[in-house]
Parts: C-alpha cells; structure tokens; sequence
C-alpha cells in the first residue's frame, strides 16, 4: 500500500462566498455568484467534500490528468449544474466555468499545488449547432473542454511517462555508445 500519511491527515479545504470574493480572481466573478440561476452555492458544497477533494489530488498524481477530471462527471450529473448548462446562453456558461476553474484553483493550492500554467483536455467539442449549447461529443466530461494542471510545491512523488520516456531513451543510447566503444 502507498498511501502518504501527510494525505490521510489533510483537513478539508472549505472555500465559503467570503472567502472566494477575498481572492483577486475570485472577486470578478461576483456576477456568477450573485445570480440565482447558476446555483454557486451547490458548487461550494460539492467541493466541500474530503473525498472529492482527495480525488482532485489523485486524479493529478495517479493519472496525469487535471484536478477537475477526478470529480467532473460527478459534478455535470448534479441537476442544477446540468440544468444550467444545457440552456444556451454561452456568455454566463463560459463565466460559471471559469468560476468553477478558480475554485479548483483555490482548494489546489490551499492544498500545497501550483498552477503549472497548462490545460489538461477534459472533452471534444460538438460541432455547433445553432440553438444548442456548447457541449462536448467525446472526452470525459459533457460540458468543460479543458482544466488547468498543477504540480506538488515541494515535487511530485511520481515522474511522469514523458520525463521517464527520455531519461529510458538517453539511458539506453548510453548504454549502447559503451558496448560499441
């Protein structure tokens, strides 16, 4: 078993209205949050959960993917979030989402993760059509395209299959360069 004691022991990350409107991003969505239909309340509450929050985490060390695909699916399928989003109105969508961005942003770096300033693809977007809402037709999640990754501030405990790949193949020329020599 791998478990990180330092993870079993992390206090859930509680981000209230206060304290999202405290944050510099946070504050410029105070439209999202003020409008009734976009239900942010429900999204405080989702995110407030120990074990989606650890998922959040594993989704980013295990898999390689951004802290939202851990929880993605689970948070469409909430009938607010879903009956929000499938209404057309690209303006406020775009804005819920990327308020939504901000609070992964909050609870991942309240949880010792910075931004590492890429996106992770989410899903493939629906060719448009007039009078539908933008969702997605393959990926994971039906209606985010894309979340931000982020990396452990004091290292990641895992190196990825990328930074593996080139250290196998330089070690591997190094080898062969020493059996031609």
């Amino acid at each position: 078993m791998c478990e990180y004691p330092e993870r079993l022991l992390m206090p859930v990350t509680k981000i209230t209205r206060k304290s999202f409107l405290a944050d510099p991003q946070g504050r410029t969505f105070i439209d999202v949050l003020d409008d009734p239909e976009q239900h942010f309340d429900v999204v405080f509450n989702f995110f407030q959960s120990a074990d989606r929050q650890r998922r959040m985490e594993d989704s980013e060390l295990h898999h390689d993917r951004a802290p939202l695909a851990g929880v993605v699916r689970e948070f469409e399928s909430l009938p607010e979030i879903d009956r929000f989003l499938s209404v057309v109105h690209a303006k406020r969508s775009t804005r819920f989402r990327q308020a939504v961005g901000v609070l992964v942003r909050m609870i991942m770096e309240s949880r010792g993760w910075e931004k590492t300033g890429r996106k992770g693809s989410l899903g493939v977007r629906s060719p448009k059509k007039s009078k539908t809402p933008a969702h997605n037709s393959g990926g994971l999640a039906f209606w985010f395209v894309r979340a931000e990754r982020y990396l452990k501030v004091e290292g990641m405990p895992f190196q990825n299959v990328k930074d593996r790949c080139q250290e196998f193949d330089n070690s591997a020329e190094t080898q062969q360069a020493t059996v031609d020599a």
